[in-house]
């Protein structure tokens, strides 16, 4: 009966359980290292991006629209698209990404 007792107390002491919590706590390290942390400098990258918007910028939206931006508000863009020159007002969070910048355009 005193073995079973010891051997009881002596697992919290087992290398297996400590390997066990070292294995637990790499996997996390993984995965703030390789899942995490790439998209929180993506979301940061694309925050900066719809921040830095300007007026001649040419567009992609999330739904794939192309066009140059006319007019930015706080929360909107107005974007002119095609030969006939339509404007449509989107959200800044429907940019997908900047095709061609205001400065490079005009050069």
């Amino acid at each position: 009966m005193n073995s079973i007792f010891s051997a009881g107390c002596n697992s919290a002491m087992d290398p297996s359980g400590l390997v066990s919590i070292a294995i637990i706590v790499l996997m996390f390290v993984f995965l703030y290292f390789f899942m995490i942390r790439p998209q929180k400098k993506q979301e940061r990258e694309t925050n900066d991006m719809r921040n830095n918007l300007k007026v001649g910028d040419e567009i992609t939206t999330i739904g794939g629209i192309i066009g140059k931006i006319v007019s930015i508000k706080e929360e909107t863009v107005t974007i002119e698209t095609g030969h006939d020159r339509a404007k449509i007002r989107i959200l800044r969070s429907a940019v997908r990404n900047v095709d061609v910048h205001a400065e490079d355009a005009q050069d």
